[in-house]
């Protein structure tokens, strides 16, 4: 399934592992810094319920989102960026996160394509490399 502004990839990994990968190569990036983590699934299973795995990641670098804030603050409830893996019904893993040209489109932003350029470049890096065995 397909949502407006929303990337999803597919990983040939299982879940513990992609998520890892992903964190790890956050983690590696000088310019990144992990802002917050989010376990959906323990979360749900602190008040009784159930939920398939499903984790984000919240990261960021200040050197791009700031220059896309001073544009519009608005993309603040947008930024930092955010990555959620989770684990459909049959056992796929997946990656999602919001595209950053929807976000333009959204938040109205206007020269900010070279900064745009470079996000859609450093996410794609991120999740492809994440999802890949």
């Amino acid at each position: 399934m397909e949502f407006t502004g929303i990337i999803t990839k597919t990983s040939t990994q299982n879940f513990e592992a992609t998520y890892q990968k992903l964190k790890s190569i956050i983690d590696n990036n000088p310019n990144l810094n992990i802002m917050l983590e989010l376990d959906h699934q323990a979360n749900a299973a602190k008040n009784g319920l159930d939920l398939r795995p499903t984790r984000i990641i919240v990261f960021g670098n200040p050197k791009l989102g700031t220059p896309l804030m001073q544009n519009a603050q608005t993309i603040g409830l947008d930024l930092p960026q955010k990555v959620l893996v989770h684990e459909d019904a049959d056992g796929t893993v997946k990656v999602s996160y919001n595209d950053p040209l929807y976000l333009k489109d959204r938040h109205g932003l206007s020269e900010s394509e070279e900064v745009l350029s470079k996000v859609v470049g450093a996410l794609d890096k991120i999740t492809s490399a994440a999802t890949e065995a």
